[in-house]
């Protein structure tokens, strides 16, 4: 913590049950975008499990006024509580059942942080988690209070038709000069960070689906009317997601009516509210000529991810904020589950593999490291992160190999037979698995508190006489701040053994009598273990981490020709393409330290003989043949250098991607031609798939632009009938130095100019771009009419895209994109601290880049920690800085 700072650390071991429990809650709003009034009935009574009896009531807020106070009907004179810029405090109240009522006033539209009751578009609505409701009413704002909520919304008519809470509508009417009212109630308990409203004139688009014991339920998506066209694909996705969940895990819907709602100003996703989902609308609003085919799979799986949240999040919810892996990491893994299911399985887990080591693996590899359950906190909404998220569902998955699709379902069917209702903790969730299975997960636990990516060396030997091949994996975890010694953590290595002629080879442990065909998983347990494997009539080629069954490094020595051949072979289509990645990687970081050295960038020989042999018979996953055709990115492949040197390996990556644009000409051409969609658009994967490979091919073809290129690209741009293949054109052409550059970012831009989530696309090419002059592009940009610093999407399609996508540009030799993206979090600090938060994190890495690099890092972090006066920033800071932080 920086000196002076009044924001002292929250702790796990400091938790303490709450003195008082709340059983229900009688809310109305006086709804106006300047001033609203709420008045809250609290109906409060001691805990018996509180640790000190008559103890104060101790009610959260913040930026409120408040109005009135009463107990048991009578008010409260100023001499009998306190309150400050966080807390209301009643040193007393009766041991008994009693009921408070507190009335508050708050300002809507001059909520820039978004956090609470704010205004969107005209539109009022809220975010509570984690600590929004804070800023509606004073409220023991914590997720282990739970009760039932009446909510009563009053607003005017005509500015605000549409009133919607959670749970069930049971009564609406008129109010006096133009001023109507509707009241909802929820019948399921739950605590405020779940609490959802929105008011405003709204399209409802309807849908209806009947569960598998046969009740109907409502389903209504609501939006601006102009958008009414762009639903379909939302309520589709909620249907498939509802019936996965009813046959996979046996959880039916529980309420009657499920809405969601579109909210262009939003610092999330999405929010899972009981029964009233807020989406931000790039996660919700798709029609083919306005979205890709990546916005249809993100639509489907974030609508699929918040509706799996009704059980695991809401039914069943977190005691406290350490534990908010508990319900996000298990909802991410079934949210990859159901990704999976509804198409390629094989690519849905490259996806997911490539955004836990584009994001969590240098998390855990710097100063930002922490646990997927971290110990303490200064400000929680910076533990909203891909370790919580990402490595969450790794540990999820994790059990779930270990145990067996049928015993972790048993484990699941416990976990919500126990727990229905409850605020619980990751121990619970454990312990039913355990139960369910008689099985000891104890040393599992370890994931959840122990930070770092765990390293496993692998070394083999093959003994052709004895038939036997012998596995040695070495497990270590390197240290990570405040925690230098790690303990053993159990793996799940699923493997298998392939043979010269691309099949698996039986898989038998000495001592065991019969062999096991195909992959199977070897549970790590301990620093050091060895694997015999006998009736070998061939020397194997180790397929290791099938599947990706562990979030953890693999350092074994394959040479070129072993990682061809798995390339080629591997019955595992994840390892597959695992290996060619692998073989990528080698050698564009061998030409990167050549380049560091003096050298000049070539194409290496390896990776053109591997393409060539993708381009002659790729597989037959369209999809899966477009992820094996692309280079590992730039930011990945810096994890691998031990001193990142932004400038020799762009060189490295783009004398590979030219080179290979250039030498297979020919290859890039016929593949385009062959899986070229002409057809209607359909989000179906074949279809989605044999894009991705033309528009791959296309990417290839204007890495080297020659006239048939760009004339291609232009007629893409120009006839696509879908934004797939549209942006696709336009990306290609943003990232090269063509004279049609402008002319179709000026088309792009005239024809979807009232387009806001269009123009984000739009918006965010241009700052990705690889072209010189990044910095002054962005800044263009940002003076442009489509930019606001107030709206999170804004930001993150340009400073977000220049930062984190583009490091040619970000990383510039002048440091010039660092202090732009100071900057920029500086003027977000007293604005909107989450958003702000999250912009610092390219620069936590300062100490692993080039001296020159570090420096110019180094110095902005300096300004920031001088100059933010957020919480949000400042730990981010402190944590970046290290020991430096405490000056």
């Amino acid at each position: 913590m920086r000196e002076g700072s009044p924001h002292a650390p929250v702790r796990l071991t400091d938790y303490q049950p709450p003195a008082y429990l709340l059983d229900t809650v009688d809310l109305h709003f006086q709804l106006d975008p300047g001033r609203t009034r709420v008045r809250s009935q609290l109906a409060l009574r001691p805990n018996p499990a509180a640790e000190e009896a008559g103890a104060p009531l101790v009610l959260h807020g913040r930026e409120l006024e408040l109005l009135r106070l009463e107990l048991d009907g009578e008010a409260l004179t100023r001499a009998t509580y306190s309150v400050d810029a966080e807390r209301l405090i009643i040193p007393e109240v009766p041991d008994r059942p009693f009921t408070l009522t507190v009335e508050t006033a708050t300002r809507p539209e001059a909520n820039t942080a978004l956090e609470g009751l704010y205004t969107s578009g005209g539109k009022l609505c809220t975010q509570c988690e984690p600590e929004g409701f804070r800023r509606i009413t004073y409220f023991p704002d914590r997720p282990d209070v739970l009760a039932c909520y009446t909510v009563t919304l009053e607003a005017e008519r005509e500015e605000y038709p549409v009133l919607l809470a959670n749970g069930n509508r049971v009564a609406a009417g008129e109010g006096e000069e133009g001023r109507h009212w509707v009241r909802w109630e929820d019948p399921f308990p739950k605590p405020s960070y779940l609490f959802a409203l929105v008011a405003g004139d709204l399209t409802c688009c309807t849908d209806r689906f009947t569960t598998a014991s046969g009740r109907e339920v409502d389903l209504h998506l609501y939006t601006e009317a102009h958008n009414a066209d762009r639903a379909d694909h939302a309520l589709t996705s909620l249907k498939q997601a509802m019936r996965w969940d009813e046959e996979t895990y046996g959880r039916e819907y529980d309420l009657d009516l499920y809405q969601i709602v579109a909210v262009d100003d939003f610092n999330m996703g999405a929010m899972e509210n009981k029964g009233l989902n807020l989406f931000n609308s790039q996660f919700v609003l798709a029609r083919p000529d306005t979205a890709t085919d990546a916005d249809y799979a993100n639509i489907q799986a974030v609508v699929g991810h918040e509706y799996f949240h009704n059980w695991t999040g809401n039914r069943i919810t977190c005691r406290d904020w350490f534990q908010l892996s508990l319900k996000e990491g298990l909802t991410v893994f079934r949210e990859q589950q159901f990704s999976a299911a509804m198409g390629s399985e094989a690519v849905a887990r490259i996806d997911s593999v490539d955004r836990l080591r584009g994001a969590q693996f240098p998390e855990d590899a710097g100063p930002t490291a922490h646990p997927v359950r971290p110990s303490e906190y200064v400000e929680i909404n910076n533990f909203y992160t891909p370790t919580v998220y990402e490595k969450g569902a790794e540990v999820v998955r994790m059990l779930h190999n270990a145990l067996g699709p049928e015993g972790f379902r048993a484990g699941c069917d416990r976990y919500f037979e126990r727990f229905d209702g409850r605020a619980v903790t990751v121990e619970d969730f454990i312990t039913a698995l355990e139960e369910a299975n008689d099985r000891d997960l104890r040393q599992f636990r370890r994931w959840y508190t122990q930070a770092g990516t765990p390293q496993l060396e692998v070394r083999s030997s093959f003994d052709a006489e004895a038939g036997t091949f012998d596995l040695c994996v070495r497990q270590h975890t390197p240290a990570t701040p405040d925690q230098p010694h790690k303990e053993p953590v159990p793996i799940p290595l699923a493997m298998g053994l392939v043979g010269a002629d691309g099949a698996d080879l039986p898989l038998q442990l000495e001592g065991e009598s019969e062999a096991v065909h195909g992959t199977r998983v070897l549970l790590l347990h301990y620093e050091e273990e060895r694997f015999r494997f006998t009736g070998l009539t061939e020397e194997p080629i180790p397929s290791l981490l099938r599947g990706f069954s562990a979030p953890v490094e693999v350092d074994y020595p394959y040479r070129d020709a072993e990682l061809a051949h798995l390339a080629g072979h591997d019955g595992d289509l994840f390892n597959r393409w695992e290996a060619g990645q692998r073989l990528a990687r080698t050698h564009l970081l061998a030409q990167a330290e050549a380049v560091g050295s003096g050298g000049e960038a070539v194409l290496p020989d390896p990776l053109r003989a591997a393409f060539t042999r993708l381009l002659e018979a790729p597989p037959a996953d369209a999809a899966l043949a477009a992820r094996a055709l692309m280079l590992p990115d730039e930011g990945q492949l810096a994890e691998y250098m031990e001193t990142i040197d932004p400038d020799a390996l762009h060189a490295a990556r783009e004398a590979a991607r030219t080179g290979l644009a250039r030498e297979l000409r020919d290859g890039w051409w016929a593949l385009r031609d062959r899986f070229r969609d002409t057809g209607p658009y359909r989000f179906e994967p074949e279809a989605v798939g044999q894009r991705a490979l033309a528009n791959t091919a296309l990417a290839y073809l204007m890495a080297e632009p020659d006239e048939a290129a760009r004339a291609a690209c232009m007629e893409q741009f120009r006839q696509a009938d879908n934004m797939t293949d549209q942006l696709a054109a336009l990306r290609a052409l943003a990232a090269a130095d063509v004279p049609e550059r402008p002319e179709a970012l000026d088309a792009f831009y005239e024809r979807w100019q009232d387009d806001p989530l269009v123009v984000d696309k739009w918006l965010a090419i241009q700052a990705a771009s690889p072209l010189p002059g990044g910095v002054e592009r962005v800044q263009a940009l940002m003076d442009h009419p489509a930019f606001s610093l107030t709206n999170p999407n804004k930001v993150r399609a340009v400073i977000g895209a220049f930062a984190m996508r583009n490091p040619a540009q970000f990383h510039r030799p002048d440091g010039a994109g660092y202090r732009l993206l100071a900057d920029v979090v500086l003027e977000l600090d007293g604005r909107n601290p989450q958003i702000a938060a999250r912009l610092v994190k390219p620069l936590t890495r300062w100490r692993r880049f080039v001296p020159e690099r570090e420096a110019a890092m180094h110095a902005e972090l300096e300004r920031l920690r001088e100059r933010a006066g957020s919480p949000d920033v400042g730990e981010m800071v402190d944590r970046a800085l290290g020991d430096e932080g405490e000056a």
